[in-house]
C-alpha cells in the first residue's frame, strides 16, 4: 500500500514513519510499504506498480508470469519488474525497468488485484524480446488458458501506433499446426475434448511394437496422433510420422491425426470426426477378431 492510502486509512504521517521503524511496515519503494510478509513474486509486481504512480500497469515479462504464459524465474526476488507508464510520465526505481506507452483501455486490465496489461497487450510486448519459439509456447498458453483469442491479438495489434512485435505474432499464428503446445499441454487438451464429447477414455502414451502413440483404443484399433509445430516442424520427423502411419496401418490399426489448430478451434468437428471413426471401427474391421 501507499503511504497516501494509509494516511487515508487514518495514520498520520509520523505514525507511519515509527512503525516503518519497528518493523510493522516494511518500505518496499520511497512511499511504498508491505504490511506483513510477502509471499511471492506478486508482491514485487505490485509495489513496482504503486511506486510508478497512477495508470500504471504490469508488463512484459513480468505480466507474462502474472498471466501464467511466462515460466516463473527462481531468481524473482533479484529480477526487475516491468511496468509501463503513459508516455508523459516518468518515473526511476530501484529494480522496476519502465517502459512508456499510452495504452488503450483494453490493453489494460486487473488480475489477482495487479493493474497490468490485458492478455493480447502482454503477448505483444512479449514478442519484442523472446525467442520465437518461446514466444510460440505464450501463445498457446494464452489460448489454451482461454485467455485470449486470434482476434483478440489482431486487435491489440491494430491498436499499437508502431510496428513492435506484429511480425513474430504474425508468424506465430501463421504456423501451420497453429501454436506449439508442449506433449503434455496438447494431450491434456485433447483428453479434455474426449471427455467433453462423453467418448470412450483411451489408453495414452502406449508402446505398439517400436512406436509409442498418443492415444490408442485397443478395441477399436483406433490410434490418434496429436500434432503440434514443436514435434513436426522438421522434414526428419514428417518422415518418421509417415513411417510409423505405414508400420500400424500394415498391422490393422487406423491412425488419424490431429492439429492443435483443430482441437482448440475445431472442437466439435475433430470430436465429430473422432466418434464416427470409433464407431466403424468398432461395427467393421475395427472390431475383436477382424483385426490383423
Amino acid at each position: 500500500m501507499t503511504r497516501e492510502d494509509l494516511m487515508a486509512s487514518g495514520l498520520s504521517s509520523s505514525t507511519i514513519t515509527r512503525l516503518a521503524r519497528r518493523g510493522y511496515l516494511q518500505r518496499i519503494h520511497r512511499g511504498v510499504y508491505l504490511l506483513g510478509v510477502a509471499r511471492g513474486p506478486e508482491c514485487r509486481w505490485m509495489a513496482a506498480v504503486l511506486a510508478s504512480g497512477p495508470d500504471s500497469v504490469l508488463s512484459h515479462e513480468s505480466a507474462g508470469q502474472l498471466w501464467g504464459v511466462v515460466p516463473g524465474r527462481s531468481d524473482w526476488k533479484k529480477a526487475e519488474v516491468h511496468v509501463v507508464l503513459p508516455e508523459n510520465r516518468y518515473s526511476q526505481r530501484s529494480g522496476v525497468m519502465v517502459h512508456r506507452s499510452d495504452l488503450d483501455p483494453e490493453d489494460r486490465t486487473t488480475h489477482r488485484g495487479i493493474p497490468v496489461t490485458s492478455p493480447a497487450r502482454t503477448l505483444l510486448d512479449l514478442a519484442l524480446g523472446l525467442p520465437l519459439r518461446q514466444l510460440e509456447r505464450s501463445v498457446a498458453e494464452t489460448f489454451r488458458k482461454g485467455l485470449a483469442t486470434r482476434r483478440d491479438l489482431r486487435r491489440a495489434m491494430g491498436r499499437r501506433r508502431d510496428q513492435r512485435g506484429r511480425r513474430a505474432i504474425r508468424t506465430v499464428l501463421g504456423l501451420s499446426n497453429g501454436p506449439a503446445l508442449t506433449r503434455s499441454e496438447a494431450e491434456r487438451r485433447f483428453l479434455d475434448l474426449v471427455r467433453g464429447a462423453r467418448l470412450p477414455p483411451p489408453k495414452t502414451n502406449v508402446k505398439i511394437g517400436p512406436w509409442e502413440v498418443d492415444a490408442y483404443w485397443p478395441r477399436a484399433r483406433l490410434v490418434v496422433e496429436v500434432d503440434g509445430f514443436a514435434y513436426h516442424s522438421s522434414r526428419a520427423a514428417f518422415e518418421r510420422d509417415r513411417r510409423k502411419d505405414l508400420w500400424l496401418g500394415e498391422r490393422g490399426l487406423r491412425v488419424l491425426r490431429f492439429t492443435w489448430r483443430q482441437i482448440v478451434e475445431s472442437p466439435v468437428e475433430t470430436a465429430t470426426t473422432l466418434r464416427q471413426a470409433l464407431v466403424e471401427r468398432e461395427l467393421g474391421d475395427g472390431a475383436p477378431g477382424r483385426g490383423k
